[in-house]
């Protein structure tokens, strides 16, 4: 009887390091898929970027040191805005599990890898929540969606702003509507702050659904920000709001010196609008941003060229770079069990 026990303990042993081992290869094989994605939908939009070409065309025509001083600050500015972002992450995440700094960078890149390739960047979650335990991975999205809200908000808020004040001066409207314009840019602004300082509400309202009462422990992490974190957490998407701003500002000026800057400014804010509300893959995103930047930025500037050449390096800085730098992360990842393993 020892013997057949000693036997039947034996064969379970074999049988639960077979399938960690096949774990550990799916693991390998999903790594190995995930780069060859993103390196694929890399180079074919880098291998034909007509735009790209005209920026690198533009620039030799202008002195070598000015350029290499304005890129190296873009470049900058880039490394700020995801450091912001990953700062922004482990606030988020410490509601759900504590990580260090160094893993919020690396998850942050690492999802913007995944992002290249997802519809709607969906695969920037995936990026990030798989450097956390396992159990803790659907509360890591519920919080990750928080921080997405907050970035929302500022968005539309300053998107609001810009496209009254567009109607305003572009658009040939009765004067008497500007105000009503105005009114409901207000509300939709209102709005949006009452509902994500108390965003806590969408978890009593997913509660009232019944086949998703079973996932109340998941949703129940919206209820554990207060109004104190909520702001700090729209500090930080406004301070990258800034930043990436101010990324396009100083290459538009720098190109177009006459541009006017609150103008611009203002154009900018529409472009990031317009940007948020469409639907689109990452890697096809700069065919959103050219054709938004061209039908606004005509209004003050009659260089369309150097404004889709401007669009499309920023483009290249803010995504494709960060999404180069996130894949030496992929390795690092765990999709079966804790990330510790």
């Amino acid at each position: 009887m020892n013997n057949i026990k000693l036997n039947f303990l034996t064969l379970c042993k074999t049988n639960i390091s077979l399938t960690l081992q096949q774990k550990k290869i799916l693991n390998r094989l999903i790594k190995i898929a995930v780069l060859l994605l993103a390196t694929y939908f890399i180079y074919n939009k880098l291998s034909s970027n007509q735009n790209l070409e005209n920026f690198y065309a533009i620039i030799k025509k202008l002195s070598p040191k000015k350029v290499y001083i304005q890129l190296g600050v873009v470049f900058l500015l880039m490394l700020l805005n995801w450091f912001l972002e990953s700062l922004k992450w482990k606030y988020l995440i410490k509601k759900v599990e504590q990580i260090s700094l160094l893993k919020a960078v690396e998850s942050v890149f690492c999802g913007l890898t995944w992002a290249i390739f997802t519809p709607n960047r969906i695969g920037e979650y995936g990026g990030r929540i798989f450097f956390l335990s396992y159990r803790k991975r659907i509360q890591g999205i519920v919080a990750m969606s928080v921080g997405h809200i907050a970035q929302m908000v500022v968005t539309s808020i300053m998107g609001a702003i810009a496209i009254v004040w567009f109607v305003y001066n572009h658009v040939n409207i009765q004067h008497w509507l500007l105000p009503y314009f105005a009114f409901w840019g207000s509300v939709i602004s209102v709005c949006l702050l009452v509902f994500y300082f108390n965003i806590k509400i969408v978890n009593f309202l997913l509660y009232k659904i019944n086949f998703l009462k079973k996932y109340q422990k998941y949703f129940g992490v919206l209820t554990r920000f207060k109004k104190k974190e909520l702001l700090m957490i729209l500090l930080y998407s406004l301070a990258r709001y800034t930043v990436f701003t101010s990324q396009y500002l100083l290459i538009l000026h720098f190109l177009i010196p006459d541009l006017p800057f609150f103008p611009s400014a203002l154009m900018v804010f529409i472009l990031f609008f317009v940007q948020s509300s469409l639907p689109s893959l990452d890697i096809l995103d700069v065919g959103v941003r050219t054709l938004t930047a061209t039908y606004f930025f005509k209004f003050i500037t009659p260089h369309e060229i150097v404004v889709i050449a401007c669009t499309a390096l920023i483009w290249l800085v803010n995504l494709i770079i960060p999404a180069i730098l996130g894949s030496f992360f992929i390795f690092k990842l765990n999709f079966f069990g804790s990330n510790r393993t």
